[in-house]
């Protein structure tokens, strides 16, 4: 109706777009779109600065406060997700914010907050709603069926679910005992996401563990029985009209909608507010939370590359890369003493998180890679080494730095060519042990169920003659392919759709860049 009015209609990227066909409309997360045409309730055209395009509506959120003090209302069905949850509210414009500074009215100010406030509690209210119908009509209806699924399949579909539902409802308990019913302008929030905010890491798990989920949910939707089961769980719980993956699917963007509230929440709230400072504090934390959530996501997207790699490796021995490691922080060449040989050798070093693995380069094939062994990180110190004659080794040095034993006197002294390698792989062990202690932080690790399937990956990829790359696309829009193009009726787009694509290149005679030349620069450790 905006629209149609000659209204301005603005929303805002809660998820990266990738095009996958003409004339759809690339964005990243937190762009700001503007709304063309919203007649078609999966597909919206719309327009970021002069490109136009089509771009899934379950991939933004419109604006609390479009012009003024008007409210938009959310809109059914937009997401394969209950919509109450979906269609949540992004930050607002800095337009917005300047026209608030400039002179509105202190009534007109006070009601725009209000309809933040509102618009945090409607949707606290009917998330705890959402997750209450997935432990009692989901979870608990499966754990009766042993003939159906196991403890593995459970722990995979719904991870710990119920962990997240008893923390909201005890997280939803005190934002009801801030919420001021009769003047929701005033609500004190903020300090209920301070209080929480070690809770919140509880959504790394579930997250992480999203993806599975939805390959297994995915593979027993081949069978009947499995889609009978779940409609009639559906039914008995009386839920909407929504799948089962949609409602698996809220608690990762409820984590990631908490930001963009609590971000337009401040751009309403004065600084003279009691409750100013408490949002400003709870937005750093909440952008922190997601943005490590994010970051987790994003190292097991990457295990089947360490797991191909640590296959391409010749005479490997002892445990897999993945049984300790999820990330490769830093790789390069170096020469190494190690105590009591002292014989200088030069190798590949791979350092990832608790331990760096040693590699020699073939003779002749220098694209090959023998394994020589791998060094506990946990079990070292490192120390800088000044440039001249070193007194462990009784060698002159340069670029040197040294790992040191904790529990015996070994040392390992290394050199760098130039002083910047040096000074890069110095950063690069200090981000390991920060990565570690992170980790460890927020419980993070890779489950079984996900070093099988890298496991298997390679399997399938070392059965093929050809080399494969394989791309994986974050998200896949809804119900492609996207409606007509308004601009030239009559005229459909073709896209793929599927959610991983695989392409095959032959093998060539001389490889340019070796596999693990390639490997290496999936690193996130910049030079």
């Amino acid at each position: 109706m905006l629209i149609s009015g000659g209204s301005i209609v603005s929303a805002e990227a809660v998820w990266d777009h990738v095009t996958m066909a003409d004339r759809e409309l690339a964005f990243k997360a937190g762009d700001v779109i503007k709304v063309l045409d919203a007649s078609n309730k999966d597909w919206w055209w719309g327009q970021i600065d002069d490109e136009e395009g089509w771009f899934p509506a379950s991939f933004v959120r419109l604006w609390v406060n479009q012009e003024e003090s008007t409210m938009v209302e959310t809109v059914e069905g937009a997401s394969p997700s209950p919509s109450e949850v979906q269609n949540g509210h992004a930050e607002a414009s800095p337009s917005s914010s300047d026209c608030l500074c400039l002179g509105q009215t202190v009534q007109n100010r006070d009601q725009m907050r209000a309809n933040v406030i509102n618009e945090i509690m409607s949707t606290e209210r009917h998330y705890i709603k959402h997750l209450k119908d997935i432990c009692e009509g989901y979870f608990r209806q499966c754990k009766k069926r042993r003939d159906m699924f196991n403890d593995d399949q459970l722990r995979v579909i719904f991870g710990n679910i119920e962990d997240i539902y008893r923390f909201q409802m005890g997280f939803v308990r005190d934002l009801e005992k801030q919420y001021n019913t009769e003047e929701p302008h005033l609500s004190e929030i903020g300090p209920c996401f301070l209080e929480h905010q070690d809770g919140f890491w509880i959504y790394s798990e579930y997250c992480n563990n999203h993806v599975d989920a939805c390959m297994e949910l995915s593979r027993l939707m081949k069978d009947g029985r499995y889609q009978h089961f779940f409609e009639a769980c559906r039914l008995v719980q009386q839920m909407i009209d929504i799948a089962i993956d949609g409602f698996l699917l809220t608690p990762v963007q409820k984590i990631c909608k908490y930001p963009l509230q609590l971000a337009e929440l401040l751009k309403y709230t004065v600084q003279e507010h009691s409750d100013y400072r408490y949002v400003a504090a709870a937005l750093a934390v909440m952008r922190n939370v997601t943005q490590q959530i994010n970051e987790r996501k994003r190292r097991l997207e990457n295990i089947d590359k360490i797991a191909q790699w640590q296959a391409s490796v010749l005479d490997w021995e002892g445990d897999d890369i993945l049984d300790r490691s999820t990330e490769l922080v830093y790789t390069g060449e170096m020469s190494w003493i190690y105590q009591p040989y002292g014989r200088s050798q030069t190798r590949v070093f791979f350092l990832f998180d608790h331990q760096m693995v040693l590699c020699k380069k073939d003779l002749i094939r220098r694209d090959i890679l023998y394994y020589k062994g791998r060094m506990d990180m946990d079990r070292y110190n490192l120390v800088d080494a000044v440039d001249g004659r070193d007194d462990d080794f009784n060698v002159s040095v340069k670029n040197a730095f040294k790992l040191s034993n904790k529990d015996s006197d070994e040392i390992h002294i290394f050199l760098a060519k130039k002083l910047e390698e040096k000074l890069r792989w110095l950063k690069a062990f200090h981000e390991e042990r920060k990565m570690v202690q992170e980790d460890e932080k927020i419980g993070f690790e890779i489950s079984e169920y996900q070093k099988r399937q890298a496991a298997m990956t390679v399997r399938r990829m070392t059965k093929q003659k050809g080399k494969f790359f394989v791309f994986s696309h974050r998200s896949v829009p809804p119900g492609y392919p996207p409606p007509m193009d308004p601009m030239n009726p009559g005229q459909y787009l073709v896209g793929d759709g599927m959610e991983q694509s695989e392409f095959e290149f032959p093998e060539p005679e001389r490889c340019k860049s070796p596999f693990w030349q390639s490997f290496s620069r999936l690193t996130p450790f910049r030079k």
